[in-house]
């Protein structure tokens, strides 16, 4: 190469410029001619001499051609202040999706593809398959969520690894519920709203969020944030803040107005399945007394509540954290008056069933007076268990009874009826074998018309459902240990109740999945990510491919025009992405 070349022939753009400027300025060459030189036109050439004669002024030679250009896109001050985070949740095994979303919910807002550009120039490797359970065990990273406040509803777009929630709010105002909680005595503060408080408590119920931990991770997602009609959920401190403004007698009238909407909406059938559940304490338990575990196997300080389910549509229709030993028996009792008093005279209850330490002998004979019926569960004496192996083969029943997993079990029968000491009466009583226990099963009623199958059946159809209590209480973290966030228990086990009933609700218009347990409808349909567009009109709400979004689709889509008070009276437009 001829060195001559090049000063004469430069292929780099700033030298370029430099050379055929000194030939201009100090070889005194027209602009024609330079221009012709450099291969600039006449208009291009006199233009870049304009631009330097304004920046000589101002700009030192190394600025004007003499500094390292960086080849391709500049950096934007946005994604240099959010490299830092990205980089520390791709250190603790974060996906793109999820540091996508948590961005969102700090004001960021970059690409994926961008932060994926970020996360391989800084050279990490790509994420191994994993499943849910581990990803819900990653280590938190320290990262300070913003304030919550009302959402202004201006037009954005978000992204939620948590947007499945979403499909429950048009089931929040298909039924009411919006306007009982508003009706409700619960606290509001100035910044939050009383509904906007209730929903996010219900976003992490839903959400399946069983760790409150001090990080905040779950109130960054801007779709749970949404679901309340917020920019994000509070921090856990207000969270317990507030648990401890609600009193019992609050819960109590909630869970009254429920009662109402459930009797209007005909979802409270003629029975009630009765049931105790113990809520493990783990501070100082002092106070309180000690109530058996089940699951855990023993007796601990605990707290006893009570449910009344209904075997049909699955609703939880009333709850009581506040049992104590000397008024456990009464539970049955209270339950009947807290049903007549709230039921405006369209529903009564006909049957009541429960276990064999649910109440004593008299307060049978209570609820046979007042005309209710009742299949309980009689314990079993040693005499009770020697006199029932003497009786002869033939005098023995078979009949086949549902068993869980819609399967059917063979049993066999022998009914009497017998005068109960403490009852006072003659009742009916049926005795089960071959029902998977070692002992006898005991069956005791004051219904006398109804045949020995349609009793066993009633019973059995318990079983199967203290299966799906003890389901709803693991889903919704009652028995977990507890975290840095301090609910009160009888607060808690309300949002429980209502959370557990939306998802009911939900689930009733799935057709072959509305006898699935809360956990497995979360796990088919509402554990999605989703990106959210707030526009003018509406919501867009696009769900990431699954194999059941279809479904869901098609029974959201009759709620296209339900508009929703708290999200600004937008309705929700709910779609498939084109991504899995």
């Amino acid at each position: 190469m001829n060195i001559a070349d090049f000063f004469l022939n430069p292929d780099n753009v700033a030298q370029k410029q430099y050379e055929a400027l000194r030939m201009y300025f100090v070889e005194k060459k027209s602009a024609s001619e330079v221009a012709e030189q450099f291969g600039y036109t006449y208009r291009g050439f006199t233009t870049i001499v304009s631009n330097f004669r304004k920046d000589i002024k101002t700009k030192t030679s190394s600025e004007l051609f003499f500094q390292e250009r960086k080849k391709g896109r500049k950096t934007t001050d946005r994604v240099q202040k959010a490299k830092e985070i990205v980089i520390q949740l791709r250190k603790k095994y974060y996906s793109v999706e999820d540091i996508k979303a948590l961005l969102d919910g700090k004001g960021y807002a970059i690409s994926e593809k961008t932060i994926y550009n970020i996360i391989s120039k800084e050279g990490f490797s790509r994420l191994p398959r994993r499943l849910k359970k581990d990803k819900k065990r990653l280590e938190r990273p320290q990262i300070q969520a913003d304030k919550s406040v009302q959402l202004e509803f201006g037009e954005e777009t978000f992204k939620s690894t948590s947007a499945g929630i979403l499909c429950l709010l048009p089931y929040i105002q298909r039924y009411g519920i919006g306007d009982v909680i508003e009706e409700s005595d619960y606290p509001a503060t100035s910044q939050i709203s009383k509904i906007n408080s209730i929903l996010s408590f219900i976003a992490l119920k839903a959400s399946n969020i069983r760790r409150y931990s001090a990080d905040n991770l779950w109130c960054m997602d801007r779709g749970m944030g949404l679901f309340a009609g917020l920019n994000v959920l509070p921090k856990a401190a207000w969270f317990t803040s507030y648990s401890h403004r609600v009193t019992s007698r609050m819960n109590i009238d909630f869970l009254k107005a429920l009662h109402k909407k459930w009797v209007d909406e005909d979802l409270l059938g003629e029975t009630a399945n009765l049931d105790f559940t113990t809520i493990p304490y783990w501070g100082e338990g002092k106070h309180l007394e000690n109530n058996w575990s089940g699951k855990r196997g023993k007796a601990l300080s605990s707290m006893l509540a009570v449910l009344a389910h209904d075997p049909d549509s699955g609703i939880i229709d009333y709850g009581n954290a506040d049992v104590k030993h000397s008024n456990q028996s009464a539970v049955v009792l209270e339950f009947l008056d807290f049903y007549r008093a709230n039921s405006k005279g369209k529903s009564d209850i006909k049957y009541l069933i429960f276990d064999s330490k649910f109440t004593n002998y008299e307060n049978l004979g209570r609820l046979n007076k007042q005309s209710v019926k009742f299949i309980t569960i009689r314990r079993r004496g040693k005499n009770i268990v020697d006199r029932i192996e003497r009786i002869e083969n033939k005098n023995w029943k078979t009949i086949r009874v549902e068993a869980s997993g819609n399967k059917k079990r063979t049993i066999k029968v022998y009914q009497e009826e017998v005068f109960l000491k403490g009852y006072d009466d003659i009742i009916r009583q049926i005795v089960i074998t071959g029902h998977g226990k070692i002992k006898p099963a005991i069956i005791i009623t004051n219904d006398f018309d109804l045949s020995v199958e349609e009793i066993v059946r009633k019973y059995a159809k318990r079983w199967i459902v203290e299966k799906a209590i003890s389901e709803q209480i693991s889903f919704f973290h009652l028995n977990n240990v507890s975290s840095s966030m301090v609910i009160k228990v009888d607060f808690d086990l309300t949002m429980s109740i209502l959370t557990h009933n939306l998802y009911r609700l939900f689930a009733g218009d799935l057709q072959r999945y509305s006898r699935l347990s809360d956990q497995s409808i979360y796990e088919l349909f509402i554990d999605n990510s989703a990106d959210i567009k707030i526009g003018k009109n509406k919501v867009d709400v696009s769900y990431k491919k699954k194999r059941n979004l279809p479904l869901l689709l098609e029974k959201m889509s009759r709620f296209s025009d339900t508009s929703i008070p708290w999200l600004n009276n937008l309705p929700l437009s709910i779609s498939g992405a084109t991504y899995s």
